[in-house]
Parts: C-alpha cells; structure tokens; sequence
C-alpha cells in the first residue's frame, strides 16, 4: 500500500506548482550563491574591469603624449634642418666669397711678379745695350783707328788722340741718326 499512496501522492501534485520546501530550499540556495558571487565574485570583476579602463584611458593618454612629443620632436627637427640649410647657404657663400678673394689676390700677385719680370728683363736689355753698346764703340774705335791709320800713313795709337777721334765721330753718328728719326716722325 505504500506504493499506491505514494502514486495517489504523486498524481496530487501539480507538475506546474512546485513543493513549498522546494521553493523555500531554492531561493535559500539561490539567495547563499548571488550573496557568495556578490561579495567574492563582483569586486573582483569590477576590479578588473577598473583596470582594464584604466589601461585604455592611459593608453590613450599616453599615446596621445607620445603623438604630441613626435609633433614637437618633428617640428624641432624641421627648424634644426631648416636652420642647417641655411648655415651651409651662408658656409657656401663665404667660400665662394672667399675663393673670389683668393682668386682676385693671385690675380694682383701674377701682375705684380710679370710686372717684376718685365721691368728686370727691360733692366737687363738696359743693360745690355749698354755694355753691347761700349763694346761696340770700342770696336768701331779700334777700326776706325786702325783704318785712318792707313788712309793717313801715320800712327794713331795715342789713347788720348783714338779716344777723341773715336768719340767725335760716334758723335756725329749720333747726331745724324736722332737728325733721321726726327724727321721720320
């Protein structure tokens, strides 16, 4: 007969309506773990979610620090070139400048050294139309002597005496040609 009452127990019960101590068991049950998950579980999550934002946040913060460091990083590094060009413009120009002035200084040197040169080298014609000249008066002397000595018939070895002869007629020579370079003009 047990198992008939507890058939006849059965079919009383609606499948719909839970036992009383059943519904009081599970919301106890359920109450214990949502409070155990609430205390133990959540502040662990709400913590980790904390964490996570703040890592975002901060890495936005800090990317956006880094994007505003890599402006003023480009920015100085576009003056610094800038600047750079610049003084190698001006570095370039004073070479240019200062190779012009070199150039302009060898130029006044060569000139001066040709002008040296030229005047030496007129010095020396000087010189030696000088000495060609002396040379030449005493041979023209020694032969004028030597041949008045024969058209004369007599000795015309006094020093005194060829050097006047000599002399006078060089002289005369003289005469004529500035007389022929006058006229000439």
């Amino acid at each position: 007969m047990s198992i008939v009452a507890q058939l006849a127990a059965e079919e009383k019960m609606n499948p719909l309506l839970p036992n009383t101590p059943e519904i009081v068991i599970g919301l106890l049950c359920f109450f214990i773990v949502f409070g155990l998950l609430g205390k133990k579980l959540l502040p662990s999550i709400e913590k980790v979610l904390s964490e996570r934002r703040d890592a975002i946040e901060g890495g936005m913060e800090r990317a956006e620090a880094a994007q505003a460091e890599a402006q003023a990083l480009l920015e100085q590094y576009r003056a610094e070139l800038a600047e750079a060009r610049h003084e190698a413009a001006r570095i370039v120009e004073q070479a240019r400048e200062q190779g012009a002035a070199q150039l302009a200084e060898m130029r006044e040197e060569g000139q001066r050294q040709r002008e040296a040169i030229v005047a030496a080298g007129h010095a020396q014609i000087e010189a030696d139309k000088k000495q060609a000249t002396a040379a030449l008066r005493q041979d023209v002397g020694s032969l004028a002597t030597q041949l008045a000595s024969r058209i004369v018939g007599e000795s015309l070895e006094d020093s005194a005496r060829q050097s006047g002869v000599i002399d006078r007629f060089l002289d005369e020579l003289e005469a004529k040609a500035a007389v022929a370079q006058g006229a000439a003009k």
